[in-house]
């Protein structure tokens, strides 16, 4: 119970004593005790506002089902209610001051959940903070739970916030990445193997190549996902249910399920469920695998456009900034850099929930906070660079036609799409003398009269040389 001292502070107390507590904040004294022994990263759980809503929406279930059973007087719930409202709708996200990396399993994130809530309750039913006789933080929001259960719970329920935002966000940019594919569906270009020239294609079909790449990644985020809407509510410490009354686990998990618009499934075994991370194991893989794809991405829009003189300069990234400090004139592909360094981010925080994972003991991992600083960090570095890609990056690209052409018709590899036509034999001559001469594939044709102006379009005709057409074939002698 807190002891009101004076206008600026108040008096709450713990185990290990009493603390002042700043008379306007929401918090209590194990918030306080934590903000004492956690100046760790300097960023505070307010940095990931998922985090708090998945609190929310853990300790407004946890409320109902406690009332429905019969634990929680009706006045009192009503007050929850309101305090979870609150900020579910992003107030008082600023009292969450715990910093991300933190000891105890995460019973600090908790217990700060449970001091804001109930004092904000308080507010709601008419009283001052740190009247806790009307709403305990121990007895009433944190009725027959655990951190053991509500924390990781609450982290389920916040990676289901983040992934769906990155999903959209994602989504924006495949969008972006298709419409390019279309505007540049006419753009006949080489295509590269081992960075060697290799036969023609499309410039349109590159970006959509890219967007599909991207696009399989969403996909798997929607399937892991299903992993997340899982909760061990109920388990309490180690998943034996102490403390938790008949009929409980399921009502919570039936009003999970209303407050999120989605199943949330009660753990077939809460006692595995509770000592279990492999759903944010599974789902960082994923972040992981995105990265990959994006990186990759990333390098070969910085390839299209290398140059402008000395490159390959197929194509033309928005110019952002001025490129050097030395070199007047020089314009860098800064956005796809920057998006590199995301995604090495998040492919090393992946490794970071992987060793945090494999460190669980027993019946608990303690290491939960910090996978959930990573998958919430790597979550919003990637919804963040999405955005950034697209809107000054993707949708500015403009194609250099003349160059792309250019390297078709000089290319060695245009050998292949004249196969069909003329054999296979005059297709390596061909090859050979245009490696020892230095000139191209179409200019050694028209020197040597093998095709016509016209069977020379044809054969150049970008549906025909990519495969969207059949190619016309002349009869050999």
């Amino acid at each position: 119970m807190a002891k009101k001292t004076s206008r600026q502070f108040r008096l709450e107390h713990d185990l290990l004593g009493e603390k002042r507590i700043p008379a306007g904040a929401y918090y209590g004294v194990q918030t306080l005790r934590a903000m004492e022994n956690f100046d760790i990263s300097g960023v505070p759980l307010a940095h990931y506002p998922d985090i708090i809503r998945g609190l929310a929406v853990v300790k407004l279930a946890a409320a109902r089902a406690n009332h429905q059973v019969g634990n929680l007087p009706r006045k009192v719930l009503k007050g929850i209610e309101a305090a979870c409202a609150d900020l579910l709708d992003g107030k008082f996200h600023d009292q969450f001051r715990v910093d991300v990396f933190q000891g105890g399993a995460g019973t600090s994130t908790n217990m700060a959940a449970n001091e804001v809530i109930a004092n904000r309750a308080l507010e709601h039913m008419g009283y001052r903070k740190g009247q806790y006789e009307h709403c305990d933080p121990h007895d009433h929001v944190n009725l027959a739970q655990s951190t053991n259960d509500a924390y990781p719970s609450a982290l389920h329920i916040a990676c289901i916030f983040g992934n769906e935002r990155l999903v959209e966000e994602l989504g924006r940019l495949i969008l972006s990445f298709r419409k390019k594919g279309r505007q540049f569906a006419r753009v006949i270009k080489m295509g590269r193997t081992q960075l060697q020239d290799a036969v023609p294609m499309t410039l349109g079909q590159e970006f959509e190549a890219f967007a599909r790449t991207l696009e399989e990644e969403v996909h798997a985020m929607k399937v892991v996902q299903n992993a997340l809407c899982e909760t061990n509510m109920g388990g309490t410490a180690i998943g034996t249910g102490l403390n938790a009354p008949k009929g409980y686990s399921k009502a919570c998990a039936r009003h999970m399920s209303r407050i999120m618009k989605r199943e949330i499934r009660l753990s077939a075994n809460l006692i595995e469920a509770t000592q279990d991370t492999q759903a944010f194991v599974l789902y960082a893989g994923v972040l992981k695998a995105t990265s990959i794809k994006l990186s990759k991405v990333c390098n070969d829009l910085r390839l299209l456009t290398s140059g402008p003189r000395a490159g390959l300069y197929e194509i033309n990234l928005p110019p952002m900034q001025p490129g050097s400090s030395i070199m007047p004139g020089k314009v860098n592909p800064v956005i796809p850099e920057v998006v590199n360094q995301v995604c090495y981010k998040v492919i090393g925080n992946d490794l970071t929930v992987t060793l945090a994972a494999e460190a669980g003991q027993l019946q608990l991992n303690v290491m939960e906070p910090v996978i959930a600083s990573c998958i919430f960090e790597s979550q919003m570095l990637l919804s963040r660079a999405s955005k950034t890609l697209r809107e000054h990056c993707i949708d500015g690209i403009t194609a250099n036609e003349d160059v792309c052409r250019m390297f078709v018709e000089r290319s060695i590899g245009l050998v292949t799409a004249l196969n069909p036509i003329i054999g296979y034999e005059k297709s390596t001559e061909l090859a050979a003398e245009a490696l020892k001469t230095g000139k191209g594939i179409i200019e050694l044709i028209r020197e040597r009269k093998m095709l016509t102006e016209k069977q020379i379009k044809d054969v150049l005709d970008p549906r025909t040389m990519t495969g969207q057409a059949p190619a016309r074939r002349k009869a050999r002698r």
